[in-house]
């Protein structure tokens, strides 16, 4: 996603200009219109840069909303949309090419042009102004030069529905498998799905028994890639008045709160897509499947697609496949294999927005009725003091007597699914007696320890999520907690406890201590490294040298420790775990400690690097893609891995060139809210709100973030007002 340099901008747009009708510009009517419409909306920036947006209807909240997000950082909503639409080819050349067909394959553009048609008046006219906002942007910015697209459509947002950072479901089959079966034939590269990769959130939810005012608390704590969402308050005369973080080019407030209840949302690894084994027959030289001892043709579906090759745009044709289930995606013993998914609906995006106006309990039940969100689960808390909790929303109805994580036989209606389960069927907790709840993207079968739903009361395929030990952690914590406010459960949000260490250090220490003998040159190598680590106490801190060496070892042991989703049937993490430690022989455990230290002594001299001197946090520059330098200015950090059981995220990893580790994905949006008769609420964002390094608010959380340091929410316009930057209608 790398920004390219100005010729190459001016030949993309070139092309795009003359091709497709994605660069219309505005009319003398339109302008007339936007502006009319600007000057109903007020965009009043706060002393963190953070917009707040008041407007006289919700339309115009969402016009003045995106027009902000554009000033902030256009690039980015820009590139969430050609990565909808299916071109990141056209930008990034052919090593993209099988990540936009399996985006096309799955997001169907003519689909949300037809929902767009379709959608209800109140609903139009969000998406009409979300176009305005961005369009209305670009006509006040001629100096802003997209990639791609110079004018924005209104159905746009019916691509991408529920604000998730994966946002595609395709069960569990990869790039890889499609590329073999649409493109054998060719040579191109492909970027493959990192499967288990660590990713997903924190939600907690604190009753009013376990506060120390008897308000119920929320807290907030995605874990995604940096400057992701930025945070963002919408306002309307309208009843509208939510604030949180938007995914960029989004209309709506993913995770966040109104005056009466919030929301947060964890990744969930409910089953809502599945993969069927169909039966091709050739026919007169057409295809056809069966299903039910019935032939039907197979619907053939032409997919054009361009990639970047030397400035000029390639086209790629590409004849793809349908059954009833969905498209065919691989070819497995001989099988072709469709997928049966619903990675976009125009209910889901209803619902997302619904949902941001609950005035109450009822009210956000009523929405989660609508069985529409696919990717995620909800922690939730009111001023009314109720907390809940429902693993998945959208969950279709199946046979229980089959396992669903397998391929299932597509010549077969019994394997169909049969209509969607009602939320009061599906794994759910509310107003618990213990006083919280958490979910990890973890079981919901400990989302309040020992008053959590009981796992033989539900299908499967509802659940299976297994533990990790960011569950582990969270649980420990909050079972032992009280008398709650706003900066004990940051603090405790800040839990840095490497927790797997318990079971996997022990097991490191016994190895040596009954293998490696005095005399073995590896004990004069190891001794000291393995007395620091049999000395530590398993929390991840700056000046940590255990952290260094617990955190480079375990990523050299076996990979099915870093398995944090798992299907039906399957072990999970914590279970791999405690097997591994249990049977590991000394070579599973103690060359791996060996390469570790040998590895910072050839890189530092020493291997007695502390963890923050390892582990950094820099952002150089606005680009997508960063370069990280290891002679440029960057922070220590003093957060672990989540994948080891810290509960603040901080996902790091070594880059070109570099000898450190630069954070890029993890806590990026956090918030702690207190529901009283007025709401509270603390907040912090990785680096900045502003995309531009220009801007004073592009690194004003730095530092704070480093430390964890929150900053007050401005919720109330009064408060606003008075930390007020700057007060503008758009366009001014």
């Amino acid at each position: 996603m790398h920004i390219f340099k100005n010729k190459l901008t001016l030949c993309l747009l070139f092309l795009y200009c003359s091709s497709i009708g994605f660069a219309q510009k505005l009319t003398p009517k339109d302008i007339s219109r936007l502006n009319a419409i600007a000057k109903q909306v007020t965009i009043i920036r706060d002393n963190w840069g953070i917009a707040h947006i008041y407007g006289k209807t919700d339309a115009d909240a969402v016009f003045g909303m995106l027009y902000a997000q554009c000033e902030d950082d256009f690039k980015r909503v820009e590139m969430n949309y050609i990565e909808k639409l299916g071109r990141l080819s056209e930008i990034k050349g052919q090593a993209v090419v099988y990540n936009d067909l399996e985006t096309r394959l799955l997001i169907d553009a003519e689909e949300a042009k037809a929902d767009y048609k379709k959608a209800a008046p109140w609903l139009k006219k969000l998406l009409d102004s979300y176009a305005d906002g961005i369009n209305y942007y670009l006509y006040k910015h001629p100096e802003v030069k997209p990639l791609m697209l110079s004018h924005f459509e209104p159905w746009f947002p019916l691509l991408w529905t529920d604000g998730s950072i994966g946002a595609i479901s395709t069960a569990d089959l990869t790039t890889t498998e499609l590329k073999s079966f649409y493109g054998s034939d060719d040579k191109f590269a492909y970027v493959d799905k990192v499967k288990d990769m660590q990713t997903g959130s924190n939600g907690f939810a604190i009753a009013p028994s376990k506060t120390a005012s008897g308000n119920a608390i929320l807290y907030i704590n995605p874990h995604t890639t940096f400057y992701f969402r930025p945070e963002i308050q919408i306002n309307s005369d309208e009843g509208l008045s939510a604030y949180g973080a938007v995914t960029w080019g989004q209309f709506f407030i993913y995770q966040g709160f109104n005056e009466n209840c919030g929301w947060m949302h964890t990744s969930s690894n409910v089953d809502v897509a599945d993969t069927y084994a169909e039966k091709i027959i050739l026919k007169n030289k057409k295809l056809f499947y069966e299903y039910d001892s019935k032939l039907y043709p197979v619907i053939e579906k032409k997919i054009n697609i361009k990639y970047l090759e030397n400035s000029k745009l390639i086209p790629k044709t590409f004849t793809t496949y349908f059954t009833n289930k969905g498209p065919i995606m691989a070819k497995r013993d001989g099988k072709w294999i469709s997928l049966k998914s619903r990675n976009r609906s125009m209910a889901s995006l209803e619902q997302s927005w619904i949902r941001t106006k609950s005035k109450n309990f009822d009210e956000y039940q009523k929405a989660m009725e609508m069985k529409a969100n696919a990717s995620n689960n909800t922690v939730y808390a009111d001023n009314k003091g109720n907390i809940a909790y429902w693993h998945g929303n959208f969950i279709p109805i199946r046979d229980k007597n089959l396992n669903w994580a397998k391929v299932m036989d597509g010549t077969t209606s019994a394997t169909q699914w049969k209509g969607l389960h009602n939320p009061s069927e599906t794994v759910h907790l509310f107003n618990p007696s213990n006083g919280w709840l958490q979910n990890c993207n973890s079981t919901p079968y400990t989302v309040a320890g020992e008053n959590s739903p009981k796992e033989e009361n539900y299908l499967p395929y509802m659940a299976p999520d297994g533990e990790n030990f960011r569950g582990i952690n969270a649980v420990r914590i909050l079972s032992q907690g009280n008398n709650y406010t706003l900066d004990k459960i940051i603090a405790d949000g800040y839990n840095s406890k490497l927790s797997i260490f318990e079971v996997l250090i022990p097991a490191l220490v016994a190895s040596f201590e009954k293998n490696i003998q005095p005399e073995n040159p590896i004990y004069k190598e190891l001794i000291e490294p393995i007395t620091t680590l049999k000395n530590w106490d398993y929390y991840a801190n700056e000046n940590s040298v255990a952290t260094t060496l617990a955190n480079e070892w375990a990523y050299k042991l076996n990979p099915i420790l870093q398995k944090v989703y798992v299907d039906e049937g399957e072990t999970d993490q914590v279970e791999n775990t405690i097997q591994f430690a249990k049977t590991a022989s000394s070579d599973d455990l103690i060359p791996q400690l060996q390469t570790v230290v040998t590895e910072l002594k050839t890189k530092f001299g020493t291997w007695q690097i502390p963890w923050g001197e390892l582990n950094r946090f820099q952002r150089s520059s606005g680009d997508i893609d960063l370069v990280y330098k290891d002679d440029a200015e960057s922070l220590p950090i003093g957060i672990g891995a989540a994948l080891w059981g810290s509960l603040p995220a901080y996902k790091s990893s070594y880059q070109n060139g570099t000898k450190k580790r630069y954070g890029f994905n993890g806590n990026s949006f956090v918030c702690a809210v207190e529901f009283g008769s007025k709401v509270k609420a603390k907040s912090l964002l990785a680096g900045g709100n502003n995309g531009n390094p220009k801007s004073k608010h592009f690194m004003d959380q730095a530092k704070m973030y480093q430390k964890g340091v929150f900053k007050d929410v401005l919720f109330y316009k009064e408060e606003v007002e008075k930390n007020a930057e700057r007060t503008y209608h758009p366009g001014e």
